[in-house]
């Protein structure tokens, strides 16, 4: 297929999808395919909730048509799927939404059409799951009437300087003319460059393994951090001077949570024990990095017992719920693990984040979130998110949220100065 033939459909219009569509949109006609109708609406507006595309970068993508109506998909003879896959309470994958996303392109597929997928996946997945379901649907041939691409997505939400356009994408075809095809597509936008891998294998585990190693090095810091803490030393202050040196890997304590640091891993864990290997090292930084909400909660029960304060019944405000600083992204948030473990000690806990959705927080985690908290009421202040605007705050006006008669403030995130917080990660 030539560049110049593309119908592009860009399937699920979420974090990653959506500013994929637009920089194509640039270009290249699109159809950009979302079954949320709602989602379709508010695109339609000029709106993204989400806030990873403006409303003059929507504007901007003049190629771009939304939909939510799935006969619209006919059109397109080239496919890109960036379908979530999460993972489930029993953290194995969920590979629901993407074979569901294969199932609706295959009712449209014609011979020479290319299905290409951006969702990250163990090695093996688009070959040995979402092949056989275009197969079955399309009643086509893999590699003969029509082929697959993996290019795995790298979009870091809230991010406004590392973007589609300047990232170094990897790709990956089925056969060596897709193969071709796919970095030639990817080209057209990618102004960095791309890296193509030799198969589909390859370019789905270099995927899994990037927020895999992410994962176990911030596992080690939060590690470092139990251990600073017992000897009674400043993490931040350790850190900062071995951070002097040129080769130091400067990653920091703190949750892990978001839709793939804290779930990739175990893609890579669940293929593994497939084949009859135990990933210990893995599977143990997933364990301490899963933990931390509880850690978080039980020190600062404990500080509030060291200083006297009646447990049960008191008051804690948590600042922060949204997975990371700056985006209203609620998806795998481990905050929720800091409220569970002090509501189990009979707390009432206030949430106030000027980021998240508040019906989004309620739905997906049943929590009402405040939107400017009671000064004075609170026994205790964890600031679990650095956002800017608690970053611009200060101490002062942070502590005047906190009971006058003594209150505990818990930095989780050097949002603070040292000496500024009464506990820090």
């Amino acid at each position: 297929m030539r560049l110049d033939e593309v119908r592009l459909a860009v399937v699920g219009l979420g974090y990653v999808g959506l500013p994929l569509a637009v920089e194509f949109g640039k270009s290249l006609p699109v159809l950009g395919f979302d079954i949320n109708h709602e989602r379709v609406a508010e695109l339609i507006a000029g709106r993204d909730h989400t806030l990873e595309v403006s409303a003059e970068e929507l504007a901007a993508a003049g190629g771009l048509q939304v939909s939510a109506d799935p006969a619209d998909l006919a059109s397109a003879n080239v496919y890109i799927v960036t379908t979530p896959t999460p993972i489930d309470q029993f953290n194995q994958p969920d590979l629901g939404p993407v074979l569901s996303a294969s199932r609706t392109i295959a009712a449209h597929l014609s011979p020479g059409d290319v299905v290409i997928y951006e969702s990250t996946v163990y090695p093996g997945a688009t070959e040995e799951r979402c092949v056989p379901v275009l197969e079955e649907v399309s009643g086509l041939t893999f590699n003969t009437d029509f082929s697959v691409g993996y290019s795995p997505e790298r979009i870091n939400p809230g991010d406004k300087e590392h973007r589609v356009s300047n990232i170094i994408k990897v790709t990956s075809g089925s056969t060596p003319e897709t193969a071709d095809f796919v970095d030639s597509l990817y080209r057209r936008i990618v102004t960095v460059g791309t890296h193509r891998a030799p198969s589909i294998r390859v370019a789905e585990a270099a995927k899994v393994i990037e927020n895999t190693q992410r994962d176990l090095n911030i596992a080690l810091m939060n590690e470092l951090a139990k251990l600073f803490n017992k000897l009674d030393i400043d993490t931040e202050a350790v850190l900062l001077a071995a951070g002097s040196k040129w080769n130091f890997l400067n990653f920091r304590p703190g949750l892990v949570g978001g839709h793939c640091i804290g779930v990739d891993p175990y893609y890579l864990t669940h293929k593994a024990q497939s084949v009859g290997y135990h990933p210990e090292i893995i599977l143990a930084g997933r364990r301490l990095n899963d933990s931390m909400g509880v850690y978080v909660a039980s020190q600062l029960v404990k500080r509030m017992t060291s200083e006297g304060m009646q447990v049960r019944g008191s008051r804690v405000l948590i600042m922060g719920l949204t997975f990371k600083e700056n985006t209203p992204d609620l998806r795998n948030s481990r905050v929720v693990d800091i409220i569970t473990e002090l509501q189990e000690y009979g707390i009432q806990v206030d949430v106030h984040d000027p980021w998240a959705n508040v019906e989004e927080a309620r739905r997906h985690y049943a929590v009402e979130l405040v939107a400017e908290p009671e000064v004075g009421a609170y026994d205790a202040i964890i600031i679990a998110v650095a956002h800017r605007e608690f970053r611009a705050l200060g101490e002062a006006r942070i502590r005047q949220w906190g009971n006058p008669g003594g209150h505990v403030v818990y930095d989780t995130k050097y949002v603070l100065g040292r000496g500024a917080a009464d506990l820090r990660l």
